[in-house]
């Protein structure tokens, strides 16, 4: 199983940290290590004094493959989620600026929350999906995937031509702008909206 991450796939949420628009997606992974499931409580790092929240849809990979064509990219999701791919942005800072790579700002353990999944099959999904973050009852993070640089089929075709796709593989598609700090104590709720209303799809307390 791989946690494949993408960054910087909201140019508003590009412009809010300083960085350029890619021009192909930006491409990460995580360990197995990193996933944290079943509502469980994030327990706040000891090696960070800055830890954001990044929410983002998830895609849960449902068959293998390798190079795929764009017309066949959406038979190889049938499920999506909501994430939240917690990141220690001052380690994120100091590793950039010595042009180290970041992981130990991203992969650490319990970096990668998800919560429950939606079928696709069953839900009706018009490709423009709206979905937002309340932090201890506050919106604080509000995206729709219109606004993806790289829609989801392009990501499949994308990240195939490197890394074999396998039947339960995750990729976390960006987050929208509006990321900022959590505290212990913090209450963290992820939503979706469908046409069919709205869908808690995560929840996540900081300890």
């Amino acid at each position: 199983m791989k946690i494949i991450c993408i960054g910087r796939n909201y140019a508003d949420h590009a412009k809010e940290m300083g960085s350029n628009i890619p021009t192909k997606p930006l491409v990460f992974m995580k360990p197995g290590s990193a996933l944290l499931v079943n509502s469980k409580p994030f327990y706040y790092p000891e090696f960070t004094k800055n830890l954001h929240y990044e929410l983002e849809i998830v895609l849960k990979i449902s068959k293998n493959g390798r190079h795929i064509q764009p017309e066949f990219a959406k038979d190889y999701y049938q499920e999506i989620g909501l994430g939240i791919d917690f990141t220690a942005r001052d380690l994120q800072h100091e590793c950039k600026e010595k042009g180290h790579p970041w992981e130990i700002a991203k992969a650490f353990d319990h970096s990668a929350v998800i919560g429950k999944f939606v079928n696709l099959k069953t839900a009706t999904i018009d490709g423009h999906l709206e979905f937002y973050l309340n932090k201890n009852g506050e919106k604080v993070q509000h995206g729709f995937t219109k606004d993806l640089i790289f829609p989801f089929d392009d990501l499949i075709v994308y990240v195939s031509k490197f890394f074999k796709l396998q039947k339960g593989d995750y990729i976390y598609t960006g987050t929208p702008a509006g990321v900022g700090p959590v505290a212990i104590g913090d209450e963290l709720e992820g939503i979706l909206v469908t046409p069919g209303g709205e869908k808690t799809l995560l929840n996540c307390a900081v300890k």
